[in-house]
């Protein structure tokens, strides 16, 4: 029989580290009500969202440059940066998703703005990483991402992992799947062929 952990309550957005990346910005996980929460992000001084869930949407269009018309979505700028993965929250990723997913985190982290009408939200702050509850996708992205951009303060992936378990509290009769194992084993794949790459150039 397969093992159900049990959902906790905890915050919709987590403080997870800091200083991260040139500007020294802090990284926040959390779940889709926080990621949806425009007023909370604001609070936190949120203007990069990373979006690692395949089944889970977001429409942050605030100003609609091409109007919702009949089978055709509104399209527009945001009051944030929004970037998506798109990871399933168990087995069905391909081997180079997570491996994505760390490349995407990163560039998101350090991605310049044109001075262009384009590109109206030039704002650099703090990154959110989210997926539905917060508690699998983004957490292992996450990890991977501490532990290969800051290895210095996270040597090994586990180290990472159990850093962001405690920051986003949850609970220890859920570490089981929080992440899941397929996931933290695309991590730990996807942080050796990073090595290999870097090693390589």
């Amino acid at each position: 029989m397969t093992k159900v952990a049990p959902v906790h309550d905890r915050p919709a957005i987590s403080e997870i580290a800091k200083p991260i990346g040139k500007d020294g910005a802090t990284l926040y996980i959390g779940g889709a009500e926080g990621a949806r929460d425009l007023a909370l992000l604001r609070e936190l001084g949120i203007t990069t969202v990373v979006n690692c869930a395949v089944n889970l949407d977001i429409n942050y269009v605030g100003e609609a440059l091409l109007p919702a018309e009949g089978e055709k979505c509104a399209a527009g700028h945001a009051p944030v940066r929004s970037y998506k993965i798109g990871m399933i929250d168990g087995d069905g990723n391909p081997e180079t998703m997570m491996l994505a997913g760390y490349y995407i985190l990163d560039g998101a982290i350090h991605q310049t703005m044109p001075d262009k009408p384009s590109y109206p939200m030039r704002e650099r702050g703090n990154i959110l990483v989210h997926c539905r509850g917060g508690r699998s996708r983004s957490v292992a992205l996450v990890a991977l991402y501490l532990h290969v951009a800051h290895r210095d303060r996270f040597p090994t992936l586990e180290a990472a992992i159990d850093h962001v378990r405690v920051r986003r509290e949850l609970h220890e009769d859920e570490w089981f799947e929080t992440p899941k194992p397929v996931l933290i084993n695309a991590a730990r794949r996807a942080a050796e062929a990073i090595q290999r790459l870097n090693s390589a150039s």
